[in-house]
């Protein structure tokens, strides 16, 4: 920190010598954010599908099956099928969020309104909806963009090197990187701006509570597309490895493989846009969580709107950051070798994370008091500029150290994926036993990071701190989603070039660029559920904030040994075993109806199953089953997240939801990580194998792979389903409970109505 500010202080004082006007530095990031995302997509679309000019020489060199017109025709044909499916789910699932986000709004409005008044109710309920809006948009960019570039990568993997292809997935994942970033930023900001036409400042904690129905829209569409998505993609995956691989030995993209179609379907709506409108509820509420409470601050509300919307700028300066970094991979250090590809992909986080710490120095100096005091939800204290910035940078750095933890375990290049693979010499049951031990394991160093922030944050700013500290590790967040939705790319890159059987080394370099994708993916949910657990806490302290506010009451202390508090922390850290439970079953029955089809499939057409044969499965009826499925299934989670903190409320009280929240954040944070990593690390075994580094381990169809893909098809809901949805359930009862904490505490002075405590 020293030499930090003994380097940058000259430049903070030249700097803060030139007003900055918030509203045009957010504004201006933002419009940048979006055209970098319109640049990168103009330069993916430059590969054209069904043209091969310019390839004949790279495809006679990998002296290919067909034709180059052929070629194209099955990629054409695979494309368009993976688009119609995509497509056709989101549009049914979408359709379904926008019933409900209808009826929610009207009770939002009516609660609030009854709670409060009726403006107050309308405001919240319409930033419910611009948030639910926004993450569907972003949930449909980031689809559509997968889509559009998955193909293309096929085309130049066909290239000589892996720099043309890999270059393709990463800035798939640019698009999608910054254009959420950039749009969701915009659009809280405007309504924050519009919002601050008819609020005075001594209003403004009204006004910040009204625009924290931006993040509970935002993260109520991330549930629904996470669970929903999730479901859609592990049937199909689950159903694709289980018969294809493990009874009839063809790989899981094999195009004689009816369900094939689905799992690549699955890729796009799950991994892709679940993530996006995951991240971005992430940003919404970490961003909503710090306005309510610096809203309540006076020195904060003195020094002007800048400082009052600091997350925001943070944010936005992160953009700015993250596209400085984006020509790390593709220009600076290009991927020339199949060793470079992770490597690439690290340094994008590690070099974004250190230039935002004198990003933030600055503009923590530009924008905050030098001093200020925070009336803290059991003290008042006096904080500085150092210790705001201390608190961004602790997220952040603490960001990356989870996100190289998440590596390290998931990853086929160290020890922990390596030694499951030698648990597979011995069977399904052995490489099961080490890959959940390898996930508990992988909890201790993110848990003692999260820890350590909470404690340097919260002693520093109080939930304040905590609050920023999550908006720092969410600081580059258009990084984070371009190496998260470059992941599936490449997955789904790789069974196109399988169904449209090109040669072999075409799919060596996809395998090898989705074995990266898989470890960046994992990372991706290591950031998610870091962030979410530092979010819901941070939306923990706006919900006592709130409940100080509506009692008017000096301090306001939670005692956990009250009896009702401790009760219900026990049922809330009970919510996140009962969700995995009905996430993890659905993935199961829906499962169970791809098998059943798949085998139906090749008992009736044993046509299939010859390798030189011309018949074609049906790919309709499996994408079929899982959209069903995944839209039957994803409504009974939903609702046990969503109406779990507002029964507490009415019927118990506040006290019972602050022991739900807390409950629900201690055991679902260990929980997700251990699922996702445990499920990350069965998948790279698998692929480890596969790749047959080590000819002793027999490759693909070894009694040793078939062993691995026991646990990668067991780790599949684990890792893409229950495990990141739980980060979710975490935020989404936090923001619930901090939109309707002025209604619970208008049912009898906040003990509900069953009023337990006299």
């Amino acid at each position: 920190f020293s030499y930090i500010q003994r380097n940058l202080d000259p430049l903070v004082f030249k700097m803060a010598a030139v007003p900055v006007d918030p509203s045009t530095f957010i504004i201006a990031c933002c419009g940048i954010s979006l055209a970098w995302a319109a640049i990168q997509f103009s330069i993916i679309s430059q590969t054209k599908l069904g043209s091969t000019n310019g390839y004949e020489e790279e495809r006679a060199s990998l002296k290919g099956k067909h034709s180059s017109r052929k070629e194209m025709e099955l990629l054409r044909e695979v494309y368009e099928a993976i688009s119609a499916g995509a497509e056709a789910f989101l549009r049914a699932e979408y359709s379904y969020c926008a019933v409900f986000v209808v009826i929610f709004s009207v009770i939002i409005y009516m609660l609030i309104s009854w709670s409060q008044d009726t403006t107050i109710g309308f405001l919240t309920a319409l930033s419910f909806v611009l948030g639910a809006i926004t993450s569907i948009a972003s949930g449909y960019i980031g689809m559509r963009v997968a889509v559009y570039s998955n193909v293309r990568t096929t085309i130049n993997a066909q290239k000589p090197g892996y720099m043309p292809c890999f270059n393709t997935a990463f800035r798939a994942g640019s698009v999608m990187g910054f254009a959420l970033s950039g749009l969701g930023i915009l659009v809280l900001y405007v309504t924050l701006l519009v919002f601050s036409q008819y609020f005075e400042q001594d209003n403004w904690i009204l006004m910040m509570e009204c625009v924290s129905g931006y993040g509970l829209g935002g993260s109520s569409i991330a549930l629904f597309g996470r669970v929903g998505g999730g479901i859609y993609t592990k049937a199909a995956d689950v159903g694709a490895d289980l018969v294809g691989k493990v009874v009839h030995g063809i790989p899981e993209d094999d195009p004689r493989n009816p369900a094939t179609i689905a799992d690549n379907v699955g890729d796009n709506v799950g991994d892709v846009a679940g993530m996006g409108a995951d991240l971005f509820g992430s940003f919404a509420e970490s961003t909503c969580a710090a306005l309510v409470i610096a809203a309540q601050t006076p020195d904060l509300l003195a020094q002007g709107w800048g400082a009052v919307c600091f997350p925001l700028v943070v944010s936005a300066t992160g953009i700015l950051v993250c596209l400085l970094t984006s020509f790390l991979a593709t220009n600076i250090y290009p991927v020339t070798s199949e060793n470079r590809i992770e490597l690439a992909l690290r340094l994008q986080l590690i070099v974004t994370t250190l230039l935002l710490v004198p990003a933030t120095y600055v503009v923590t100096n530009m924008f905050i008091p030098a001093t200020f005091q925070i009336d803290g939800v059991s003290r008042v204290l006096s904080a500085t500029q150092q210790d705001v910035f201390i608190c961004v940078v602790s997220g952040a750095v603490g960001g990356l150290i989870i996100g190289l933890t998440t590596e390290y375990y998931t990853s086929k290049e160290y020890s922990p994926v390596k030694e499951l693979v030698e648990s597979c010499r011995t069977g399904a049951a052995t490489n099961i036993i080490y890959g959940l031990s390898l996930g508990y394991k992988s909890v201790i160093v993110p848990v003692f990071i999260l820890a350590f922030i909470i404690y340097v944050a919260f002693s520093l700013c109080d939930l304040y701190g905590v609050a920023l500290a999550a908006v720092g590790m969410l600081g580059n967040l258009a990084t984070g989603l371009t190496i998260d939705a470059y992941g599936p790319v490449c997955d789904n890159a790789g069974g196109i070039a399988e169904m449209a059987e090109l040669h072999k080394d075409v799919r060596k370099k996809t395998d090898a660029l989705d074995a990266a994708g898989n470890t960046t993916a994992a990372v991706g949910k290591g950031f998610a559920i870091g962030s979410a657990a530092l979010v819901s806490l941070a939306l923990y302290g706006a919900f006592v904030v709130r409940i100080k506010v509506a009692s008017k009451i000096a301090e306001t202390n939670v005692e956990i040994l009250q009896p009702l508090t401790f009760a219900f922390l026990l049922i809330g850290s009970m919510l996140p075993y009962w969700f995995s439970a009905m996430t993890m079953k659905s993935v199961g029955k829906a499962a169970m109806e791809m098998v059943a089809e798949v085998k139906d499939q090749f008992e009736r057409n044993p046509e299939l199953l010859n390798p030189v044969g011309t018949a074609r499965p049906d790919y309709d009826r499996c994408v079929a089953i899982s959209t069903k499925a995944a839209l039957r299934e994803m409504i009974a989670p939903g609702a046990l997240v969503i109406l779990a903190p507002i029964l507490t409320g009415v019927f118990f009280g506040v006290n019972a939801v602050y022991g739900l929240l807390t409950g629900g954040l201690l055991s679902g944070v260990q929980l997700a990580i251990s699922m996702s990593n445990t499920g990350g690390a069965w998948d790279n075994c698998k692929k480890y194998i596969e790749a047959n580094v080590d000819p002793s381990l027999g490759g693909k169809g070894s009694d040793i792979h078939k062993a691995a893909v026991v646990g990668d098809t067991v780790g599949d809901p684990l890792k893409d389903t229950s495990g990141p949805s739980l980060n979710i359930l975490m935020k989404l009862m936090a923001i619930i409970s901090l939109v309707f904490a002025d209604f619970f505490f208008a049912i009898n002075g906040g003990r509900g109505l069953l009023n337990l405590i006299q």
